[in-house]
């Protein structure tokens, strides 16, 4: 029975012992990978095999749950409502802060100084859910996204809920996509889409495929597609080829980070972000997922978008967006506020 699953998830969190719960996109298997000890591993060539948890920043290390013990059940999903969230703690500050410096990437932009570049902050509020009170919204809520909740000691407590593969080795295939574009809607109706989120998704996706070009020469392109991750919708293009025996290592050195959570260049975007988020990533829009699974054949990455910290009573929310030379930054910080709708749901509906 799950909530007999969810009894030893929480057993093994409150005894401070690392765990990960996940599910899959479009299924209804939940995951549960148990370590039997506390101790702090690392990735060191990615040869190993468990649960990965990596930071944005790619000179730190990534951080390994070993598989010592596996659980699976399935899911029986219900439907959630998506509310407009009952919290009035948005800060003026904050958001002066947010447009100043989307005005200044625009400013950037038209100096021709990059092309795009992804800027987030991070938004703290009191945690009225329970953590997995809230994995089980989020599961309920994201049947197309990779949800997770995930714990060690060392590190602390994650839970999110990601749209966006960052890719998918089985065997000599390898499966990416690029992901861009935010529009807000409460129906399953596809929005229409403007010029500055098709020309951002264009980017993203001609930056990936440059990018693999020198390993996967058979790369093939799909169409872009609209795709919805809880009251959201994003524009999504599938990235597919063979690698054979490539180092999942280069994979990795040549995906992230993407365009879609850094910029394009990607250089010259990170040195903005650097200097004007003011604040530390950690492991928001980083990545996570499976290595070496099944045999060591398969590995399942995700970038970790839509996603919360909890510290003590409180949540910690990280939100960004694409900024291009079509970008508002009055509009920017509004889809902040929108995106920050889905995670906040969790925790006060």
């Amino acid at each position: 029975m799950f909530l007999e699953h969810i009894g030893i998830i929480e057993t093994h969190w409150k005894t401070e012992l690392p765990v990960v719960a996940y599910r899959k996109p479009n299924t209804n298997e939940v995951i549960s990978i148990f370590q039997d000890d506390s101790t702090l591993h690392h990735v060191s060539d990615f040869t190993e095999k468990g649960f990965v948890f990596a930071p944005y920043n790619k000179k730190a290390p990534a951080v390994l749950i070993r598989p010592d013990k596996v659980y699976s059940h399935e899911f029986q999903m219900k439907n959630f409502k998506f509310d407009t969230p009952n919290f009035e703690g948005i800060s003026e500050e904050g958001r002066k802060y947010h447009i100043e410096i989307v005005n200044k990437a625009i400013e950037e932009i038209e100096n021709n100084k990059f092309k795009k570049v992804v800027l987030s902050r991070k938004k703290v509020v009191p945690k009225h859910s329970s953590p997995l009170q809230i994995f089980r919204k989020v599961l309920d809520s994201y049947p197309n996204a990779f949800c997770y909740f995930w714990y060690h000691p060392k590190i602390g407590l994650w839970i999110g809920a990601t749209p966006e593969l960052l890719f998918l080795k089985q065997n000599s295939t390898l499966v990416t996509m690029s992901l861009a574009g935010t529009k807000k809607s409460t129906t399953t109706d596809k929005p229409s889409w403007g010029k500055k989120e098709m020309e951002e998704q264009d980017m993203v996706t001609q930056h990936i495929v440059q990018e693999l070009r020198t390993y996967v020469p058979d790369l093939s392109i799909g169409k872009v597609n609209s795709v919805r991750a809880g009251n959201l919708w994003h524009l999504r293009t599938k990235i597919w080829g063979t690698v054979g025996d490539l180092e999942l290592k280069s994979i990795i050195q040549a995906l992230h980070p993407t365009p879609a959570i850094c910029g394009f260049p990607v250089i010259e975007a990170e040195a903005f972000i650097i200097r004007n988020e003011n604040y530390d990533r950690e492991f928001y829009s980083g990545f996570l997922g499976e290595l070496n699974i099944d045999n060591d054949k398969t590995s399942h990455f995700f970038v970790n978008l839509r996603c919360m910290q909890i510290k003590d009573d409180s949540a910690f929310l990280y939100i960004g967006g694409g900024i291009t030379s079509g970008s508002n930054a009055q509009q920017e910080w509004m889809e902040t506020v929108h995106k920050s709708e889905t995670m906040l749901n969790m925790i006060f509906n």
